[in-house]
């Protein structure tokens, strides 16, 4: 049996911008072969590129075959890893790939269908369970309120189920541009960005009055804002405008909705904006409490308690984007944290966070009740500055954690009234592998949120920080993935698909990890494959620099 794509091979780089006139010359054909013995299977692809040229190795280029014994080795060394971190045999952790951000681009079209076509293709021989997608607020109903156009995300889902795959969408209602791996631009539907030049105070702003247009402020959830509606009312009706597109999906192939609450569509404040430099790593931001919603809220409840001298602004001792907590006077060993009054700004500052997830939750669970989907919500893995006594980094995001205060509890808690998965990230991450001036600790950070979990009885998922496609960093997330006493993850999503993930090692090194992930079941092309083979893609670097081809052995 043979089937032959074509292609483009500038899909899987989303970061290449070069020469956009030219998409047509980056076309490319991939045969696959699937015949009946294993030990003689022998799948090449063949892909001609006449602009790129794909740079995997240094020195001589290997010849990326895969056959049993190498494979052996890996999953040898990758099993040794789980036996040690609570990997349990037997059980299953089901693994889907995030897309490209600019999966859909702003005309409302699919980008590049035939290469992503052909990488879905490639996902599902390697066995993961399905994909990730975010649906950006910015590109549906950036005509105006209430017009939504879902094209796009249609042939997606379409494409998704002829490959037996399932889909994850992230209500996305932040901007895309200005972090940690944005390839793309997607602001705010203009629409709204109109409504924000007329009243600044819609995004959340720190101390120096910088705004930030990643998402709407909390401050004015219940606010009729946003031409005559709430933000809350406008997600709700973006969700709602989802299930009726998708209604004959639902609990099919589109098997979880995560619901977006803030910054890169997690639950936190924007304290560690990347943009134009305001913040850089390990600085331990700043609060996000400025504008005027947030300070009449602030007041009022200092007022209540008879301290209206607390209400007048945040803490002035809080120092700035870039600082260490040392720096400072609120986020030092005996800083104003500790106090009855930093007790009080930040039990408030957090109570917003945890009130803004309910009210988007709790809509979102009644929108999409009884349609077979699950909901989760993304909270940040902020690990810097963790063995401080105040985790100032923690605490100026909303996360009222400390050496004397366990603040994922209560955000478990809240995730799961709504019966939503928590979804977690920096699963790859080592302590070892962070600057010792940070007092970072990854490691002490997942265990602790592992914990809230199974304490609140919340289900618990995971994703990578960063992008990573070594086999330490699969490792890690092994070891963290799976426990004998009921607090291990029920999905991992791995960030994300690109160029670099289908290169030699890189490839093998996720064939072996969704292999053990999904508990030792075989891979393979259960739809396309009639003949039962597996599949591995590789691609190596011919001397002509012009072809590319992948074996498998």
């Amino acid at each position: 049996m043979a089937l032959t794509l074509h292609s483009s091979s500038s899909f899987i780089n989303p970061k290449d911008t070069k020469n956009p006139a030219k998409t047509s010359d980056q076309e490319f054909s991939i045969t696959l072969s699937f015949p009946k013995s294993l030990k003689s299977a022998v799948c090449r692809l063949r892909a001609k590129n006449s602009i790129h040229d794909m740079q995997i190795s240094h020195g001589k280029p290997p010849l990326f075959a895969i056959n049993s014994e190498i494979i052996s080795t890996r999953e040898e060394r990758l099993h040794e890893v789980g036996g040690v971190g609570g990997h349990k045999s037997g059980s299953r952790v089901p693994v889907f790939i995030m897309l490209p951000l600019d999966t859909v681009l702003m005309s409302g079209s699919l980008n590049r269908p035939k290469a992503l076509n052909a990488s879905l293709m490639a996902l599902k021989s390697a066995g993961v369970e399905g994909v990730m997608v975010d649906a950006w607020w910015g590109l549906v109903e950036k005509d105006g309120p209430l017009k939504y156009n879902w094209q796009g995300y249609t042939e997606l889902v379409e494409m998704v189920q002829r490959h037996g795959l399932k889909l994850q969408v992230v209500m996305s209602f932040h901007q895309c541009g200005g972090n940690v791996g944005d390839s793309c631009n997607i602001p705010l539907p203009p629409w709204v960005l109109e409504e924000v030049s007329k009243n600044p105070d819609l995004v959340y702003t720190d101390r120096s009055g910088r705004r930030n247009p990643e998402y709407i402020s909390l401050g004015c959830d219940s606010l009729p804002v946003l031409r005559g509606r709430t933000p809350i009312q406008v997600y709700s009706d973006y969700m709602m405008s989802f299930r009726e597109q998708f209604k004959d999906y639902l609990g099919g192939v589109i098997v979880e909705i995560q619901v977006g609450m803030g910054p890169c569509g997690e639950l936190r404040y924007p304290s560690y904006p990347e943009t134009n430099g305001t913040w850089r790593f390990p600085g331990i931001g700043e609060f996000q409490c400025y504008d005027k919603y947030m300070k009449a809220s602030l007041k009022a409840l200092a007022v209540t308690i008879g301290k209206n001298e607390w209400g007048q602004n945040g803490p002035h001792d809080a120092g700035n984007y870039h600082q260490f907590p040392e720096d400072t006077g609120f986020f030092s060993r005996e800083g104003t944290w500790n106090t009855e009054y930093g007790q009080f700004f930040l039990q408030w500052y957090s109570a917003k966070l945890l009130e803004h997830g309910d009210q988007i939750l709790a809509a979102a669970a009644t929108i999409f009740r009884a349609t077979g989907v699950k909901l989760s919500g993304k909270v940040a893995g902020i690990h810097w500055h963790y063995k401080t006594r105040s985790h100032a980094a923690e605490l100026t995001a909303g996360y009222y954690n400390t050496r004397f205060r366990d603040g994922y509890i209560p955000i478990a808690h809240m995730l799961g009234k709504h019966g939503t998965v928590l979804n977690f990230t920096c699963m790859e991450m080592r302590d070892g592998e962070q600057p010792a001036s940070a007092n970072c600790s990854p490691e002490g950070l997942v265990r602790q949120v592992k914990m809230a979990a199974k304490a609140a009885k919340t289900e618990l998922a995971g994703e990578n920080a960063l992008e990573r496609y070594d086999e330490g960093a699969f490792q890690q997330v092994l070891a963290t993935s799976r426990s004998d006493s009921g607090n291990g993850l029920s999905a991992f999503t791995y960030l994300r698909m690109n160029k670099r993930l289908f290169e030699g090692d890189n490839w093998r090194n996720l064939v072996n990890f969704v292999k053990i992930m999904e508990g030792g079941r075989k891979v393979g092309l259960s739809e396309y494959d009639s003949s039962g083979s597996d599949l591995y893609v590789g691609f190596i670097k011919e001397k002509n620099a012009k072809a590319k081809e992948a074996a498998l052995v």
